[in-house]
């Protein structure tokens, strides 16, 4: 409450400042492009922490056998400046956590990142020609792209209608941008989440008629040894150490939580660069264990943990990822991956389902 009432004047004047920007973009002062392309845009209102990532991967998995995509992102914490298109070589450092992950994970996909989205699309475009669909990640504010579809998540459990602008809340944006959405998800809803607590997100979301408002859930999967050949299938009731670097790792904890015995947390901050003073904090994580004892961490966390030769062989062996999956609540009406799709073609008007 206190920090509230000494960051309320600041969230007020950032307020200010985003609602003039919106004006000018209303008002045409600044313009935004629209490509001969369909362009979809998957972002949020939050600072992180909504599952950006996986929905994107979710997206491209059912988009790549109907169109040539390629994915453009800012590269957040990326060292290098201006236009980047990937390659399997590139590095985190090079391009950021998130493409590097996209990429690893679709090789035969263009990923690029640049600052300007504009002059990203266009470079993208210029190295393939062949591309007729760009997936812009996480670019909801930068409004200088009118996309074909518009896609903001939202976390279930840190709704924005409960929450406030920076830097008094997690809120980059105002509350009212949501109507600028073409589609909405509500994602990592609890397994148990009911019918009725639906209802109750979409009447305080104020969906408008044209937008679609979809529900979705975090699955995780086994946890994968994180170098190849070191490591068995983990057992329930497993001791671990859940370490990650992710804007809300609490969603994650609590999962893994429901089948291993977590003896202790190493949480960093979103797109952490991890170091060599690290190891020895996961050295003395897993020592409260016995001698089984293994580190968990999520699938972007291990693109930054990829290279063993920097990391020693008692903390190499203990190393596992757990990949996750993004499924529909299918108990909540009209929500479900078929109607999804049908939604989502309404706008780019290419596929039929």
């Amino acid at each position: 409450m206190l920090k509230k009432i000494f960051t309320a004047p600041i969230s007020w004047i950032y307020g200010l400042a985003i609602s003039i920007r919106h004006l000018l973009f209303d008002i045409g002062v600044l313009k935004s492009v629209e490509f001969d392309i369909p362009v979809i845009c998957v972002g949020n209102i939050t600072v992180g922490g909504t599952g950006k990532t996986p929905h994107t991967e979710y997206i491209i998995r059912h988009l790549e056998p109907h169109f040539n995509i390629a994915v453009l992102s800012r590269g957040y914490k990326r060292r290098t400046k201006g236009f980047v298109l990937s390659t399997e070589r590139s590095t985190v450092s090079e391009i950021g956590d998130e493409p590097k992950l996209l990429k690893l994970k679709f090789p035969h996909i263009p990923v690029a990142v640049c600052e300007s989205r504009v002059t990203g699309v266009e470079m993208i475009r210029h190295a393939h020609p062949e591309v007729d669909m760009i997936i812009l990640d996480d670019g909801f504010q930068h409004r200088y792209i009118k996309p074909r579809v518009s896609i903001v998540l939202m976390d279930y459990s840190r709704p924005i209608y409960r929450d406030s602008l920076l830097p008094s809340g997690r809120l980059r944006d105002l509350k009212s941008s949501i109507e600028r959405a073409h589609m909405v998800i509500v994602t990592k809803c609890p397994p148990q989440t009911k019918p009725i607590d639906m209802r109750i997100v979409s009447k305080h979301l104020d969906i408008r008629p044209f937008q679609s408002l979809f529900f979705t859930t975090m699955t995780p999967a086994e946890p994968i040894p994180l170098y190849e050949g070191i490591g068995a299938p983990l057992a329930n009731g497993h001791d671990v150490v859940v370490m990650t670097a992710i804007a809300n790792p609490a969603h994650m904890v609590r999962q893994t939580k429901e089948r291993f015995n977590v003896i202790d947390t190493l949480i960093y901050p979103d797109h952490y660069a991890y170091r060599n003073k690290d190891i020895a904090a996961m050295e003395a994580a897993v020592a409260k264990g016995d001698d089984n004892t293994v580190i968990i961490i999520t699938e972007k966390d291990a693109v930054k943990l990829s290279a063993p030769e920097k990391i020693p062989e008692n903390i190499r062996k203990r190393l596992y990822y757990m990949p996750i999956s993004v499924e529909f609540m299918t108990d909540f009406r009209h929500n479900n991956p078929k109607l999804f799709f049908e939604a989502l073609n309404k706008y780019i008007n290419k596929i039929t389902y």
